[in-house]
């Protein structure tokens, strides 16, 4: 068996992380990133420094309106991931202007033509880029649509680490375990869980969190389509899977929570599932009959 990962330092500072519980309009990624980018300016005056947005945010979570052509809802990125769209300009703005990392769902129409259901990251540069494609897609619903991602992702934000999935990818227990493995102090899901569904995100995030000793946040829509409505529910979780926040409505709002290492520490002190964790469990189980 392989030994016990080396868990890497933990951040220095506190951080403050804002989920915003929105409504988009589908089909409009220009109408969605300038309400966004009103958003985060509320949010960061509030002290916020990462700002997230439910799962495919700037073109709304209706499969069957980003299906039809034209297919305006579509965000073009390059070979490297670059986005460059003047749609999108309010929104790198915004993060430029209040120095904040904002990360907000897209359907990203890649240089070879892909289509993926991604995490676009606004850095205090200014600059967008993916920063993650969906590797689990919702059955045919979207694996008609989308081609899947081939790998995850920790992005680094003022000191943290934040190991980024999309909805349906938090119903896995190793893809939390993986990004907690590449040194994650949080695990990050926009998501689109529809009405009546969101407990289930609550009780996999719960879990992703406590498994992992990390902070586990789930950003969910409200509004969409009739068939196919969401409510919100958005949470975050501290890494005891403890309830830190959550919202009470399905009412468009923003959630704050300060993520603290200190916590991280004490409960690695008594949950050591983590450090002590193979990363290969050795042979199959056997089966045995009496």
């Amino acid at each position: 068996m392989s030994p016990p990962p080396v868990p890497l330092p933990l951040p220095a500072s506190p951080l403050v992380l804002a989920a915003a519980q929105t409504e988009s309009l589908p089909g409009d990624p220009a109408h969605n990133a300038r309400r966004a980018a009103a958003v985060t300016a509320r949010a960061a005056a509030r002290g916020a420094r990462v700002v997230v947005f439910p799962e495919l945010h700037l073109c709304g979570y209706d499969l069957a309106a980003l299906a039809r052509p034209p297919r305006h809802g579509d965000v073009r990125a390059d070979a490297d991931g670059n986005v460059t769209d003047p749609r999108l300009d309010p929104l790198a703005a915004a993060a430029a202007e209040h120095a904040v990392t904002v990360l907000t769902g897209a359907a990203v129409r890649r240089a070879d033509g892909a289509l993926t259901d991604s995490v676009l990251a606004f850095g205090p540069s200014g600059r967008a880029t993916v920063a993650y494609d969906k590797q689990h897609l919702w059955h045919d619903e979207e694996a008609r649509l989308f081609t899947p991602g081939d790998r995850g992702t920790v992005l680094v934000a003022e000191g943290w680490r934040l190991g980024l999935g999309v909805c349906y990818d938090m119903s896995f227990p190793e893809h939390g375990r993986d990004a907690a493995l590449a040194g994650a102090h949080a695990y990050v899901c926009p998501s689109a869980y529809a009405a009546g569904a969101e407990h289930r995100a609550r009780v996999y995030l719960a879990a992703r969190a406590l498994e992992n000793t990390v902070y586990a946040a789930f950003v969910n829509p409200v509004g969409g389509p009739t068939d196919r409505p969401c409510d919100g529910g958005s949470a975050l979780f501290g890494p005891d899977g403890a309830t830190v926040a959550r919202t009470r409505d399905a009412h468009e709002t923003t959630l704050h929570a300060v993520l603290d290492p200190g916590d991280i520490a004490r409960t690695r002190t008594v949950l050591r599932m983590l450090a002590e964790c193979r990363t290969e469990q050795g042979k199959r189980p056997r089966e045995v009959r009496i």
